[in-house]
């Protein structure tokens, strides 16, 4: 077979003629990121295979991307998505293959033949929903659904598309005269709350969604991608045109506070009470044009966009409530509920045993040398009877101490104690084995923070509330209480607790006694929010210019309410960490909130060092040691920047579709995923260096849309999981983690 020659020049022009040992058979599209094909297997299997555009193929950034598109996408079941057959992200043309999905685009359905019928809205929005669960329930959150990602099969609709970071991440593409892209599906925290972006923004985008679907338009409609954003964060969606008994459960999905949005699963429950006529076969796209293979072939989905690529579900894979580590002395009157040891093949076998025979048949993706699986443990961690190297004295403990609360617990240490706090119970663990020491129950609808030891005593701490309180950390019972009236930030400094009131002024808390000690305005800012960091005794706040050419930086003594100094520095910036008399900051872009380069100010100097970022990093978190900042951004991207070098020391693709805040020691980097698991990454060479099992639980469709930070203290790393496990694990050796 002759190589397929495509139009244009150099290297694109002449395209290869297998991927793998997959055969080429003809061209189903070319987009932003590479060329699809269709293709067979040995067997005679048809699939889709992306191939990268030899520009990127040279690029390294653009590889990991590239990698963290397979990765994320194979952690989602199939069910929803075009499985993944194969891939090599580290061919000389990286490529990746799915089965072959015939069917249009959402976005070629509507623009050949019109809005839908009430009909088929319903099923679609079933469907999608259906997707959008088995996506969120292990930790992805795809953050760009549209009618362009969404393919129409015969059994109803399959999301496409994972590969969120793209060589441009503000590239728009235009269809029929006017720009489709990114921003008329983004939800409103994605623009102007870019690190709290969770599950929920992927219900925003499944409304609007359904308005395109509806309408042939979307809820915010212009030709510039800076307005449609504007419309977004502040006005109301267009839902006209939108029949009407679906109008009320879309407009709850375009709600501009996540929170407000219905989960999937409460929004097929919605569904099914829309009318009694909702039926549940599988939406079946208008008849084809021809029926042989030829015409499938021919049958693009966008441009460069494949059915999007899952792994095969294989033996080990499935993520388990119960696969964890339990207490080595689970006896004794102080014992939390211990997790017990599964028999971790039994559930696995019966899971596989309801796979179709195709989906047993598809072959794994290959492991990459920088970016090892996250679901493919060594097999010696597993079967290890301990989680620790026989040499270690540390041993590993996974408790529940509170298994009928909701969330992920959030942990702080002090005392030689871990505080910890679930919805409607904070409670006192002992770091040694996990004993539970005691309970204390709390308001269970407000969502509490990680208590901290404030002053000698423990303060249970709430995001929002209308009451303060303090606790013996030796016994729970309260040692104080205070109402007051409602604030919209709290900073727990030293012993002082600083809260900002809708008002603006700030009031300061003695820690010890309940009393106010200080309470009014600062100078310059109209409603601070203060930042903490180890290593430094003052709170810092920062305001920003309109256009966000000019941050000022402001520190204040909490003790006193002082202002200690002011600085005016270039930049969107956002405060990180301190140390040794200077404030480390990330550089952010107006618009989208994407982190753009690290900065360090020097009080004592008064100078101003900025390290840019190869690559812009949407919903960056970051922790400072030393000199070097560690980051994990939206899509589970992990890297260090030495500021006093002026150079990124190494970057990883970790394969998650997000992290929380890093914490590191000299030796390793740890960030906890959405589904669970602690990773530990290697702080000098950037490399995967071990990782615990998921721990989803129950409510494996709820994806929290901010993570608790891992604790690193004395040897151990102490993190939690959405089942309510509160684990501890050898900081030394990541390698020997197993759960």
């Amino acid at each position: 077979m002759a190589p397929q020659r495509n139009t244009g020049a150099g290297a694109e022009a002449e395209l290869p003629e297998f991927a793998g040992h997959y055969r080429l058979e003809s061209c189903l599209g070319s987009g932003g990121m590479g060329v699809v094909h269709l293709a067979r297997s040995t067997s005679g299997m048809k699939l889709a295979v992306k191939i990268v555009h030899a520009q990127f193929a040279e690029d390294p950034e653009f590889r990991g991307r590239f990698r963290q598109e397979v990765t994320a996408a194979r952690r989602v079941s199939g069910a929803f998505t075009a499985p993944v057959v194969d891939a090599d992200p580290e061919a000389e043309r990286p490529w990746m293959a799915t089965l072959f999905i015939p069917g249009s685009t959402l976005a070629e359905q509507v623009k050949r033949n019109g809005p839908m019928a009430p009909g088929q809205l319903r099923r679609l929005m079933a469907g999608l929903a259906e997707a959008l669960r088995d996506i969120h329930r292990v930790g992805v959150v795809h953050r760009d659904l549209k009618p362009s990602n969404v393919l129409l099969a015969g059994d109803g609709p399959k999301v496409i598309d994972f590969g969120i970071s793209r060589p441009k991440d503000s590239e728009l593409r235009t269809e029929t005269g006017k720009l489709i892209g990114t921003p008329p599906f983004m939800a409103p925290e994605q623009f102007r709350r870019p690190r709290e972006v969770g599950p929920a923004a992927d219900v925003f985008a499944l409304g609007s969604v359904m308005v395109h679907a509806a309408t042939g338009r979307g809820p915010f409609d212009s030709d510039s991608p800076y307005i449609v954003a504007y419309q977004v964060v502040h006005d109301e969606p267009d839902l006209t045109g939108v029949p009407e008994e679906l109008a009320p459960v879309v407009l709850r999905c375009l709600a501009k506070e996540p929170e407000d949005r219905p989960t999937p699963d409460e929004l097929m429950r919605e569904l099914r009470s829309v009318a009694a006529s909702y039926d549940t076969q599988a939406f079946v796209p208008s008849p084809r044009t021809h029926d042989t293979d030829e015409a499938e072939a021919k049958q693009p989905g966008e441009a460069g966009q494949p059915g999007q690529l899952v792994r095969p579900v294989r033996p080990g894979d499935l993520p388990e409530a119960a696969d964890e580590v339990p207490r080595p002395d689970a006896g004794g009157s102080r014992a939390a509920d211990s997790v017990p040891t599964p028999a971790p093949r039994t559930r696995r076998r019966t899971a596989l045993a309801a796979l179709s025979a195709g989906a047993l048949a598809l072959v794994a993706g290959t492991v990459f040398a920088s970016v090892r699986l996250l679901d493919d443990r060594e097999p010696a961690a597993r079967s290890s009877g301990s989680a620790t190297t026989a040499s270690a004295r540390i041993s590993a403990w996974a408790v529940r101490p509170a298994p009928r609360g909701e969330g992920t617990p959030e942990c702080s240490h002090g005392a030689g104690t871990l505080f910890c706090a679930r919805s409607g119970v904070v409670f006192a663990v002992d770091p040694a084995d996990g004993g539970l020491l005691w309970k204390h129950p709390v308001p269970k609808e407000v969502r509490s923070e990680a208590p901290v030891l404030s002053g000698g005593l423990v303060q249970p701490m709430a995001s929002q509330g209308h009451r303060l309180e303090a606790l013996d950390p030796a016994s729970g019972d309260p040692r104080w209480q205070r109402p007051v009236p409602p604030y919209s930030g709290v900073t727990r400094i030293g012993g002082m607790l600083l809260l900002t009131g809708a008002d603006g002024k700030v009031t300061a808390v003695d820690g010890t006694t309940g009393h106010t000690k200080w309470s009014r305005p600062i100078p310059g800012l109209s409603a601070p929010y203060f930042r903490s960091f180890p290593g430094s005794r003052l709170a810092y706040a920062t305001s920003t210019s309109a256009d966000g050419s000019r941050t000022r930086v402001t520190a204040v003594d909490p003790v006193t309410g002082d202002v200690r100094w002011t600085a005016r520095l270039n930049g969107n910036l956002e405060p990180v960490g301190a140390h040794d008399g200077s404030v480390f900051f990330l550089s952010l872009d107006q618009v989208y909130g994407q982190a753009e380069a690290v900065v360090r100010y020097t009080r004592e100097t008064e100078v101003t060092r900025r390290v840019p970022l190869p690559v812009p990093r949407q919903g960056a978190q970051a922790a400072v040691r030393g000199d070097v900042v560690y980051l994990v951004a939206a899509g589970g991207s992990v890297e260090a920047v030495d500021v006093g070098a002026r150079k990124r020391l190494w970057s990883l693709e970790a394969a998650v579709s997000r992290g929380s805040r890093p914490v590191a020691d000299a030796r390793h980097v740890f960030v906890s995923a959405p589904d669970g698991r602690l990773l530990a990454v290697d702080a000098r060479e950037g490399r995967l260096a071990g990782q615990t099992a998921p721990r989803l639980g129950a409510q494996a469709d709820r994806v929290a849309a901010t993570l608790p930070e891992p604790l690193i203290v004395d040897g151990r790393v102490y993190a939690t999981a959405p089942d309510g496990t509160v684990f501890a694990v050898d900081a030394r050796d990541p390698s020997a983690w197993r759960g």
